[in-house]
């Protein structure tokens, strides 16, 4: 009996992993840009006769019914979805910009670019390029796709609903705008990785503050260099603490799970001799994250990532949303202030202004995604003072931090500064 029970639990194994290979196969494991459509011949368009384009975000999450059921549905459509980007040449952009480097993250690709006035912005890409998140042992199994396809669950437009949504919400965002950038003379040697591809043209999140229209900006800082502030001015600079909560509240209102340091900047706004740094969000890659089929719900499990969360009309699991940014920041905040923050975010976005939100987006990826998306955030809105009020109860139950932050590795800080940014 013992010896068909383990042939039997043999067997399902051996046709689960079969199912993994054979799923995983279908995708393509090389990174790939965006999908023009109704050109055949797209090196040899003079993109300068047209004013917009026809172009899907990638066809590489293209799915099957045996991917939809182990790899899940995610937000593949969405990014296989055709909608009209305007057209851009650097030449020409606001009056013409200079590239000053090559930037990005791990996925993100991207350009810092500075225009006639001194302003500068950045261009990220929506293609997400995986490669370098891809662990060597997946390589050697051939599990590379796991997180190849995994970017599927990112909705490639989630940003510029954010941003809207923040608007209402009385939040700083980047204002990123959606752009089509071809190959081009002034891109020179970067054609071959910028040229042809989907952007998000935004405010860039350290250096001049005048874009925020914020009274009394002075500079945009990163949490590196308010940090080396906070040790030099000591009482002299502070957060505002509510604006930091209502930012982090609004987090879990768009199911954002990945929140780390450096994907905020901080607008610091001086009068006399005080200093109030005012939270900048930026990268909005995984608000709305969908985690669908049964090897991301494997992978996404609270005991194995507890913070990969998928976004549902309800928070999943509470504890796995505390970063370490939360504890150097917000333990030492009253949950007073977490209480009067979600009831604010509750008054201010209504589903009328949700559904206003969301109009940014091209009608055909709005008709797509945006109901359902629309009505899980009003489920989580009319439950955010009670998950406030969660999330700040598993933010004091951490210990005060004793390693530095991620980003911040370089500083040389006392302890008090390494515990929390109030403990100075």
């Amino acid at each position: 009996m013992i010896k068909k029970v383990l042939i039997s639990v043999l067997l399902i194994v051996i046709i689960f992993l079969v199912l993994v290979y054979i799923s995983l196969g279908s995708t393509n494991k090389e990174f790939s840009t965006c999908e023009i459509l109704d050109f055949s011949q797209v090196e040899k368009i003079d993109f300068k006769e047209h004013d917009s384009v026809l172009v899907a975000a990638s066809t590489l999450y293209k799915g099957n019914p045996l991917k939809h059921l182990m790899q899940g549905e995610q937000y593949r459509k969405a990014w296989e979805t055709p909608v009209n980007v305007p057209i851009v040449f650097l030449d020409t952009l606001m009056g013409g910009v200079q590239i000053l480097e090559e930037g990005g993250g791990q996925q993100t690709h991207s350009l810092k670019i500075k225009i006639k006035n001194g302003q500068v912005y950045t261009l990220r890409s929506v293609t997400k390029n995986p490669e370098p998140l891809i662990p060597e042992f997946a390589k050697k199994l051939g599990l590379e796709n796991i997180v190849v396809d995994g970017i599927s669950a990112q909705h490639p437009y989630a940003a510029l609903a954010v941003a809207e949504l923040a608007k209402r919400a009385g939040l700083l965002s980047t204002h990123p705008q959606l752009l089509f950038v071809p190959k081009q003379e002034t891109l020179d040697s970067l054609n071959h990785k910028f040229g042809n591809r989907i952007f998000l043209l935004e405010h860039e999140d350290k250096g001049n503050a005048q874009w925020t229209k914020i009274k009394g900006a002075t500079e945009i800082v990163d949490t590196e260099d308010l940090q080396e502030l906070k040790l030099e001015k000591g009482k002299q600079i502070e957060i505002d603490e509510n604006l930091v909560v209502r930012a982090r509240l609004f987090d879990l209102l768009i199911g954002d799970w990945d929140r780390h340091t450096k994907q905020w900047g901080w607008v610091l706004k001086t009068e006399q001799d005080q200093t109030l740094a005012v939270p900048l969000p930026c990268d909005r890659d995984n608000a709305f994250f969908n985690i669908e089929g049964i090897l991301p719900s494997i992978i996404s499990h609270k005991s194995i990532t507890p913070d990969l969360q998928n976004f549902e009309k309800e928070i999943d699991y509470m504890p796995g949303l505390v970063m370490d940014f939360d504890i150097y920041f917000l333990k030492t905040i009253d949950a007073k202030i977490f209480e009067e923050e979600a009831k604010f975010l509750q008054q201010e976005l209504t589903e009328d202004n949700i559904k206003e939100a969301f109009q940014v987006w091209p009608k055909a990826i709005y008709d797509l995604n945006a109901p359902e998306i629309m009505e899980k955030l009003i489920a989580r809105k009319n439950r955010l003072v009670e998950d406030a009020l969660k999330f700040k109860q598993e933010i004091d139950k951490k210990e005060f931090l004793n390693d530095p932050l991620k980003g911040s590795k370089d500083l040389e800080l006392p302890s008090s500064l390494l515990k929390c940014f109030e403990c100075q």
